[in-house]
Order: structure tokens, then sequence, then C-alpha cells
């Protein structure tokens, strides 16, 4: 019996990492020939990355799957980059080398034939050593397939944003007439400019030039393997699988449900909040989180304490403090009392719990919780959905603005707080944010019926013979067939 090695090389982020690991799991578990090795790229010393690999390795058989972690390299210059995603990309484009070694180290191994390289969405820059050594390359795409569509199509949206947008103060393009409207094929409604990722609103910083870069390059590779299913986004999966894109693979939801409470350096919290979930009637709770990426300002929540006083539904709300330089993450508030108004943890703990990082995926699976106010990150709702939880869009970063106004206009699995929210433009005042939270837990039936139809819907397509199944199954045959 012929044995396959699969290789996959993601962005060393906690939001891509975990995605790209469960999927090597849903992989190897579905056929015994095939085992996988994670290329981990080493930027800095990251405690949470760094703690999740360590967990993963040490309760992973090495012969299933296996880490090479690959050789630092200088990294780029503050002259070089203006963002993160530039930051990523020319040190991606740095590990080139090191990652053609590694390649070359598995395939000269005799005990199995190397199938495929897996990159993720911003490691383009590996498709290069796949086609140099002649192994198939493939993209997996941790975001949704509405969102893979706007990559796709935006190579042409391009002309239309030099054309039909300027600059404004804020440095964000916008458009010259007000009632512009987009038209991207994986959406069933135009999109309104808001909704666009901020990098790409920003069309003279670094960010755009190297999303667009990555964008174009996506068709390159032999497959792109999505994290979504049919049942979910028929539309957008629809669009991006017709016409000149490589064959498309929605093999979700890709979900860790295990979540990071084995190995989280902040997990200390993690039984004092389930024990005071326990205390809590069902479905009474709103959990309010933004990300391991996401962080608001002092006066944005302190707008949050008035509007939670002002709804008085019980409440778990995760605060992280902003990052202190711009490739730090979020951390931890000392003395988180001094960033809310006074008295407010007193006058709400009846009823609330404020804490640092939390074991998001344990709340949304306990029956106490009935309902989440989301940054609408795509791990996050496709977790929410798992559990048939109904969604608050505020979205922050990313692509998670357009992600809300999928949900909330195309699917109708959320209720608005916002759909085209960005920190530091304005605030969302505290009576907005408090009748969001009034229409997400004493109304929106309609959106909770379609969370819970869509929690079933979402287990059947990984299922035998679901749509999903049958996906990855195609996947496979792909991956194991004699060139």
């Amino acid at each position: 019996m012929t044995n396959y090695k699969v290789v996959f090389i993601s962005t060393p982020a906690i939001g891509n990492l975990v995605p790209t690991v469960e999927f090597v799991r849903h992989l190897t578990s579905r056929d015994p020939r095939l085992s996988a090795t994670i290329l981990i790229l080493t930027i800095d010393e990251r405690t949470v990355v760094n703690a999740y690999i360590q967990s993963i390795a040490a309760s992973t058989p090495p012969a299933v799957t296996n880490f090479i972690h690959l050789p630092a390299s200088d990294p780029p210059t503050p002259d070089q980059y203006q963002s993160s995603l530039g930051y990523i990309s020319l040190y991606i484009e740095k590990q080139k080398s090191n990652i053609k070694n590694a390649l070359l180290d598995l395939m000269s191994t005799k005990s199995f034939r190397v199938s495929g390289l897996f990159v993720d969405m911003f490691c383009t820059a590996a498709i290069d050593v796949a086609e140099e050594l002649g192994v198939p390359c493939y993209l997996f795409f941790a975001s949704p397939a509405s969102f893979l569509g706007f990559a796709l199509h935006l190579p042409a949206l391009d002309d239309k944003l030099a054309t039909e947008f300027v600059d404004s103060p804020t440095g964000l393009i916008r458009p010259k007439d007000s009632a512009t409207e987009l038209i991207v094929p994986s959406f069933a409604n135009p999109l309104p400019p808001p909704v666009l990722p901020t990098i790409v609103l920003k069309r003279k910083r670094d960010g755009y030039f190297w999303y667009l870069h990555h964008a174009r390059r996506y068709r390159e590779t032999k497959g792109i393997v999505v994290n979504t299913f049919l049942e979910l986004e028929p539309f957008a999966i629809k669009s991006v699988s017709e016409g000149v894109f490589p064959p498309v693979y929605p093999v979700g939801p890709i979900v860790d449900l295990a979540g990071p409470v084995q190995w989280h350096p902040n997990r200390g919290q993690h039984e004092s909040i389930m024990r005071w979930l326990d205390d809590q009637p069902p479905s009474s709770v709103v959990l309010l989180c933004f990300g391991s990426m996401g962080s608001l300002g002092g006066p944005q929540l302190r707008e949050i304490a008035h509007g939670l006083e002002r709804a008085g539904h019980r409440f778990l709300w995760s605060i992280r403090e902003p990052p202190k330089a711009k490739l730090d993450l979020p951390g931890e508030y000392n003395v988180v009392e001094e960033v809310l108004p006074a008295g407010f943890l007193d006058r709400t703990a009846g009823i609330g719990l404020v804490c640092g990082w939390i074991p998001q995926v344990s709340i949304l699976a306990h029956q106490a919780t009935g309902g989440f106010v989301s940054h609408c990150g795509w791990n996050s709702v496709l977790e929410s959905l798992w559990y048939g939880v109904p969604i608050a869009t505020w979205p922050l970063y990313a692509e998670q603005q357009m992600n809300a106004f999928q949900l909330v206009k195309e699917l109708g699995l959320a209720v608005e707080i916002r759909v085209d929210y960005r920190e530091g433009s304005d605030l969302v005042l505290a009576e907005e944010f408090a009748n969001g939270l009034r229409r997400l837990m004493d109304g929106g039936d309609e959106v909770k019926r379609k969370a819970k139809e869509m929690k079933h819907k979402s287990r059947k397509a990984l299922m035998d013979d679901g749509s999903s199944y049958r996906s990855l199954g195609s996947l496979i045959q792909e991956l194991v067939a004699e060139i």
C-alpha cells in the first residue's frame, strides 16, 4: 500500500493555525494512507502560539502528524513594511529556501510520496517552491466562500476602486458617488463600500498591495479547500465553483471543539467561569467576545458597560487590553475597573461576569448561553452555529465586516449591532448597543430558529454522505491519484 504525505504551511497566528491543524486531523483520520507534516514559521516568541503547538505535538502521534520548525530568518526592517500583512508576507518570501529544503528532505523519504503542499491565504510565496519541485499545491482558505469570491474578484475590482473612489482624510478611500455599491459575484446583494476590509480601503498602504498580490496567486493552485459547507453558503459556493477557478472543496465546519482549555496560558479562570455559568438559567446569558486579536478602547468599553446596564441581561464579557505596539497582540488588563464606569462591577455583580481571556467554545456549548456579541471572525461564526447560538454582529478587522454583512443581510443568521464598525472612526453608543442586545435576546425569533436549524445542518454536513464528507472524499481522491 502506498502511503502519502501532505505538507502544510500556515501564517503563525492562532486564528490561522488552529483551523489548519483541525483540517489536518479531518484529513488524516479519514484515510489511513495519509500523514501530515506542518511547517512552523518562527517569527517571535508568542506565548499563545507556542503553547498551542507544544500541546498539539504532545497529543498527536508523530507518525500521523509531525511539526517541523523552520529556521528563523532575519525579520523585515521597519522601513520595508507598513502593516502586519506586509511584515508576514515579506518574512515568508525570505523563508522560501527553508521551505524548499524541508520539502526536499521529505521527498527523499522512501516510505511515502509527498502528494501535496497546502498553503494558507498569506503563504502564497510557497507556491513557487511547490512548482519548482513538482509538488501539487493547494490553498487552504480558513475564511468563508463569500470572502474567497471577493478575493478572486479583487483584481477585476481594483480598476473600479482606482477610478470610482477617492482618498479621504482618514486614509480610507470612499466612493465619489455616495450611492455607489459594488457587485461581487459571491454575494447575492450589492456590497456597500463601508463593509470592505480596511486593508482594501487603504489602497496607498502596503497591506493592500500584498493582499492583491496574494489574491492573484490563488488561481495558480491546483485546488482550493474552504472552511465552509454547502448548506451555509450555497450561493457563494456555487459562484466560486463556476468559471475558470481551480476546483473548490467545501469541507467545513472545521472547528476546534476541545478549545484551548488544555493549553492556553491564561486558562486558570476556566473552572470559575464554568461554575458561574452553571448557576445561570438556560439561554439567559449573552457572551461578549471579540476574538484572539480583538480589543476596544476605553471610551467604547464604557459605552458597552452603560448599554449592558440599560438592557439588563445576564452577560459574560471578555475584555482585552489593546496592543502596545504594531505587531503585538492584545493583552490582559491589570486592573479592569480602571477602564469601566465607576461602580459598574458592583452594580452588575448579580447578573454579569467580566473576564480577560475566556474559553469561548466551552461557553458557546453551555446551555446557559443564549446569544453571542461577536466580532464575526469566521472561526467564531462556525463555533456559534455549531451550537446554535444566535449572533449580534460587531466586526473589527480583516474580512469581518463582510462576514457580518453576509450573516445579517444574506443568510438571516444574525442581528445587527453594526456591520461596518471600525475602531477609532465612531462609537457604538450605549442605547444603540442596548437595542441590539434586546433584539438578540428578547426578539429575533427567526434568527434563533435559523441558528438552531444551522446547528443540525453543520453537523450533518460532516456525517457519512454529508456535503462536506463527500467534498473531502473528492479531495483525497486527487491527493492519492497516481501521477
